[in-house]
This record gives C-alpha cells, sequence and structure tokens, in this order.
C-alpha cells in the first residue's frame, strides 16, 4: 500500500499468516509451471486478501469509493481475464489516490492501481499491459510460491515478508516498517518479485492482452518510459520498479515475444478517457485542472474532445460552477453522445445544486437505459433522501439488497433511509450488516445491541436481532482465538 500500515493492521495480517502450516524444507526449487497449494491454499490466499481489503476501504484514506472508477477498472480486467484458459480465480481491482505509477497484487486475487498510473497511461493497452502483468502474478500464485521456495525459513519471517512486501509499493518507510518487528532485516532486498516471476508475467500479460484484442506494444511503451524513468531519476525511480526489476534482459525477452504477435491498432475505449478525465479533474487544483481541459479543447477532436468536455464539466462541477458544468453536458450530448457517466454526471449537477427532485429524474432516466450502474443506483438513492422521499428510497434499496447481499454501501444507504423513517432497530440492525462486510465486528455487535435495546420492533425482528448477536459474538471469539 502506498501509505504507512498501522501496527494493529501488521499484526492482524502477520496472524492470519501465522495459521500457515509449516514448510518442509526444499531441496531443488519448483518449476515454474507448478503452484505451491499445499503451502499456501488458495482459500487462504483469499482470506488474507479479503482482510487486508476490508481494513484498507475503512482506514485507507487514499481509497477511491466511485463505482466508475473501480468499475471501469474491473471490466478491463474482465476483458483480459476471460481469455485465459480454464482460469477460476475472481478478481477484485480498485483505485487508490496516489500520484505515483504503481500497481500491485495481493494474494486471492486483489490488485489496486494508482491513479497516477491510470492519468499517466497513454493508450488503454499500456494501462491493460500493466493490469495484465499484477493478474499474472495472481493466477501463477507468485507469493504463494514465494512462501514455498523459503519453506526453510520460520513462519514469522515468511510473514513479515509477504506483509512487507504489500505493505512496500511505493513507501519504503512502511517495508522497514514491517520488516522492524519480524525477522525478515535479512532479506529486505527479497521484497522484489524474482526475474523468473517478472518474465513469466510478462510471458502470459502477453499473452492476455493478444487474446484481449488489445496492442501488445504497450507492454514495449510503458517498460521504454520505465527505463527513461531510471535514466531522469536514478535512485527515485518510480514505485513500481522497486517491486518489479525491470533487467535487460527482461525487457529483451518480452520484445521477443511482442515481436511474434500480429500488429493492430487499438483506439482507446470512451470509458479510458472518460476515467481518466475524471480522475484529472479531481487531482490538485481544481482551477488548474479547467485551465487544462480548456487548453485541450483548442487541438484535439473527436474522443479525445468528448473526454476534454467530459473533465471540463466534472471540475467545473467540482467548482460549484454549475452553470458552466450544465453548458460542458448540453454540449456534449448536443453532440449526440451517450453514456451512463454523462447521466451520473447530469444527475450529480442537479443533486449538487440543490434540485434533488430533478436529480431524481435523471438518475432513473439514466438507470432506465442502463439498469446495471452502480453510480447512477447510489445517485437515485441520494437525490430520493434529499428531496425527503425516504419511503421510495427504501424501496429501490431494499430491492437492490435483496439480490446484492455484500454491498456495504447498500446497508449504509439503508441504515440512513431507516433512521429518516424513525425505525431504530431496524437502522441499527443495517448498520450492523455494513461493519460486518467491512469486517468491524465489534462495531457490528455494538449496533446489534443498540438494536436490542430498541422499542419498535416486534417478536420476529427482536429475534432476528438475537440470532445475528449470538452468531457475531461466536464469530469475533473465534477471530480473537486465532490472534486476528
Amino acid at each position: 500500500m502506498s501509505h504507512f500500515l498501522s501496527s494493529r493492521r501488521l499484526r492482524k495480517a502477520v496472524a492470519v499468516l501465522l495459521l500457515l502450516p509449516l514448510a518442509a524444507p526444499a531441496n531443488t526449487l519448483p518449476d515454474l509451471g507448478d503452484v505451491a497449494q499445499a503451502d499456501l491454499p488458495p482459500s487462504l490466499e483469499r482470506r488474507i486478501g479479503e482482510s487486508l481489503w476490508r481494513d484498507m476501504r475503512v482506514r485507507e484514506r487514499s481509497y477511491i469509493n466511485d463505482p466508475e472508477i473501480n468499475g471501469y477498472l474491473n471490466q478491463l480486467a474482465d476483458r483480459l481475464v476471460s481469455k485465459l484458459p480454464d482460469s477460476t480465480q475472481s478478481f477484485e481491482l480498485f483505485a487508490l489516490r496516489d500520484p505515483t505509477l504503481n500497481a500491485f497484487a495481493w494474494p486471492g486475487g486483489f490488485i489496486g492501481v494508482h491513479t497516477g498510473l491510470i492519468v499517466a497511461a497513454q493508450s488503454e493497452s499500456e494501462l491493460a499491459s500493466v493490469i495484465a502483468h499484477e493478474i499474472s502474478h495472481v493466477t501463477q500464485r507468485h507469493i504463494a510460491r514465494l512462501y514455498s521456495k523459503r519453506g526453510e525459513m520460520s513462519v514469522i519471517a515468511i510473514a513479515s515478508l509477504i506483509i512487507a512486501a504489500l505493505a512496500a509499493r511505493g513507501n519504503s518507510q512502511a517495508a522497514q516498517a514491517a520488516l522492524v518487528g519480524g525477522q525478515a532485516a535479512n532479506i529486505a532486498t527479497q521484497l522484489s518479485y524474482t526475474r523468473d516471476f517478472e518474465r513469466e508475467a510478462d510471458r502470459i500479460g502477453i499473452q492476455m492482452l493478444d487474446g484481449a484484442g488489445f496492442d501488445t506494444r504497450g507492454m514495449a511503451a510503458f517498460f521504454e518510459r520505465m527505463q527513461r524513468s531510471v535514466r531522469f531519476y536514478e535512485a527515485n525511480s518510480p514505485a513500481y520498479l522497486r517491486t518489479h526489476p525491470l533487467t535487460t534482459e527482461r525487457i529483451a525477452d518480452a520484445a521477443a515475444r511482442i515481436q511474434q504477435t500480429a500488429y493492430r491498432q487499438v483506439p482507446d475505449s470512451i470509458d479510458f478517457l472518460l476515467v481518466r478525465a475524471k480522475l484529472r479533474a479531481y487531482d490538485g487544483d481544481a482551477r488548474e485542472a479547467m485551465a487544462e481541459f480548456e487548453s485541450r479543447l483548442r487541438d484535439v477532436q473527436g474522443n479525445a474532445r468528448v473526454a476534454a468536455r467530459f473533465g471540463l464539466a466534472h471540475a467545473a462541477l467540482r467548482l460549484r460552477d454549475f452553470k458552466r458544468a450544465q453548458q460542458e453536458l448540453d454540449g456534449l450530448r448536443a453532440d449526440g453522445f451517450a453514456s451512463p457517466m454523462l447521466d451520473n454526471l447530469g444527475g450529480r449537477i442537479s443533486l449538487d445544486a440543490g434540485r434533488p427532485a430533478e436529480a431524481v429524474e435523471r438518475f432513473r432516466d439514466g438507470l432506465s437505459r442502463s439498469a446495471r450502474s452502480r453510480a447512477l443506483l447510489y445517485g437515485l438513492i441520494e437525490a430520493l433522501l434529499a428531496d425527503n422521499r425516504p419511503d421510495e428510497a427504501l424501496t429501490v434499496v431494499n430491492g437492490e439488497v435483496s439480490v446484492t447481499t455484500q454491498d456495504p454501501q447498500l446497508y449504509q444507504y439503508q441504515a440512513r433511509t431507516y433512521a429518516l423513517l424513525g425505525k431504530r432497530l431496524a437502522q441499527h440492525r443495517a448498520q450492523a450488516e455494513a461493519y460486518v462486510l467491512n469486517g468491524q465486528y465489534q462495531a457490528a455487535i455494538e449496533q446489534l445491541e443498540l438494536a436490542q435495546r430498541a422499542a419498535d420492533g416486534d417478536f420476529y425482528q427482536q429475534s432476528a436481532v438475537d440470532a445475528r448477536l449470538r452468531e457475531l459474538r461466536e464469530r469475533l471469539a473465534e477471530q480473537r482465538r486465532d490472534g486476528m
């Protein structure tokens, strides 16, 4: 991660890893095609990743809780993974607001992408090449194989190594902090993936890029930029290079593989351009962003011009210049451009300008065309609440919760809605479920205890609260027994 890991989070993550069985000493290294399921099973990898991800969503300030940005990253990953034969691994991609060029993979299929990488990517194929590389680290189970290869070491040392590797993504101080508490100080040089693992991730990444219809030369372009950065910045090289060593041999090997693929010119998708523009609009000074987009409008055409106007509208919205934001939105619509992101922008302009009834209609109109858009769904719920229509909001929320049970944001909305309706038991019960999905069992228990004391529930609701409370107390006790 890009920020300092707290001692509690380190202890929690190391505790998970301490549950691993000791691996037998290995006399020889496994072949690259081997896996280490006996040493670090996929189910435990997933547990580690989920634990870190839940913790990060709650405490990491750089985490971007934006369904459009994270949704785009996951769609891009789905396109790449769909070309992998016999892959059953699930992935969860998320963005972190960080200006550095970096991406990282956690155990269990969790991949973080820094906004600096998305904004700096000169093509969608270049961004896809980095994500394909990280996906390959997961599918080839490189962290598990690192554990297997170092089976003669203590589990504490292995745990410290893995947690330090996760901490080191752009913050060497965090890596040192992770190493101090364990026995891995003597292996600090092993924080990077091995050269063999990097070459393997490149090889499989190139196959994914080619199969998904991207330009494989995007990987070569990214390598060239990393090489130039080494020359320009020397010791202060991009964070990506500190965990993904870039050698002359690796570059040559990737270049040879790329030459074997068919050349194709692949235009950037409009979603890539819009996401990049949106990120730029909310980065740094808003007026500088507006000036940058206005300058681009004078020089670009086609989809690049669409993205510039979209970014300009968001920068204006950020400055609460609702008239200018609406002007740019109207211009895009007049040009015949349509997108769920445009529908969401229109709803946000109305909502932020204090016109919630208008926002409701805009979000509903967008959902009629893009029923699966999370951004439009959240916007509709927020607009209904802002327009003092909690009954309608509750109908929307409960309908979605009935089919989507793993979204903590929906339970947060449900809790807010019940609070407006004066239903205290239901409010605390919904808030408890939001905490559960974020791994905050103690906080969830406290909410259910408040629900028990509420006087507005019937026998069946109270019984459900009592049963859930017993379940969570047992789960928390088990977690504490395991040292987590």
